[in-house]
């Protein structure tokens, strides 16, 4: 692995390489054999331009910092964080300059455990400008719900298939309702991919959400 990413990782790197690094960065991070890394040099190095592989839209939650549990450094990742991991035209323009202008070839949303975000929404909390966010959350509530409406966030399974769904949604936003993303997807220059954080063990769970990271090929040594 490179000490920072080059203009030519990047280019060298195809969206299913991307993937299967940033699974091999996390189980690194899960059984806690990461890489040793100068960050400062890191900074000096990147200092006059950046060649990032991925972007992660992320909760902010500060039990998920995005780079330490990918295992990645200065330059690598580019990373959106909303509570929830929420969708709007905010993080969409922000994800646009990513891949358009960036050149990154992943977008993973990625949800956690137990998020704060998703157990408000499960229970209609209302807070200020906190309760439109969650508003957006509601459609993955009634999803996993349907016709039990005593379901809350007391029930971890009720609440996991939220963050599940929660997640789910938000691929699907960002390819639904980005031109610019569309375009990229279909021309095999990107994927858009959903994940599950586990606070508990650090191990990501990989989502089908239509873009399924089952076809990602062996970790690009050249990375």
């Amino acid at each position: 692995m490179t000490d920072v990413q080059t203009a030519e990782t990047q280019a060298a790197a195809s969206p299913s390489d991307v993937l299967a690094w940033l699974r091999e960065g996390n189980a690194r991070f899960a059984s806690g054999d990461g890489h040793s890394r100068d960050y400062l040099a890191q900074a000096v190095a990147t200092a006059s331009a950046q060649h990032p592989l991925a972007a992660v839209l992320g909760c902010i939650d500060s039990r998920v910092p995005v780079e330490v549990v990918f295992d990645a450094g200065i330059g690598d990742l580019f990373a959106a964080r909303t509570a929830g991991n929420v969708v709007d035209d905010d993080v969409v323009g922000s994800l646009e300059f990513a891949a358009e202008l960036a050149g990154v070839k992943a977008i993973v949303v990625l949800g956690h455990s137990a998020c704060g975000a998703v157990k408000g929404a499960c229970d209609g909390t209302e807070l200020g400008h906190l309760t439109q966010l969650l508003a957006k959350i509601r459609p993955a509530v009634d999803s996993v719900r349907q016709d039990d409406s005593e379901l809350d966030s007391s029930d971890d399974d009720f609440v996991h298939g939220v963050v599940e769904a929660n997640v789910a949604n938000s691929v699907a936003a960002l390819r639904n309702r980005s031109d610019v993303l569309a375009t990229r997807v279909t021309a095999g220059q990107l994927v858009i991919v959903g994940a599950v954080y586990d606070l508990a063990t650090g191990r990501i769970d990989w989502l089908d959400t239509g873009g399924s990271p089952a076809r990602v090929t062996a970790l690009a040594r050249r990375l």
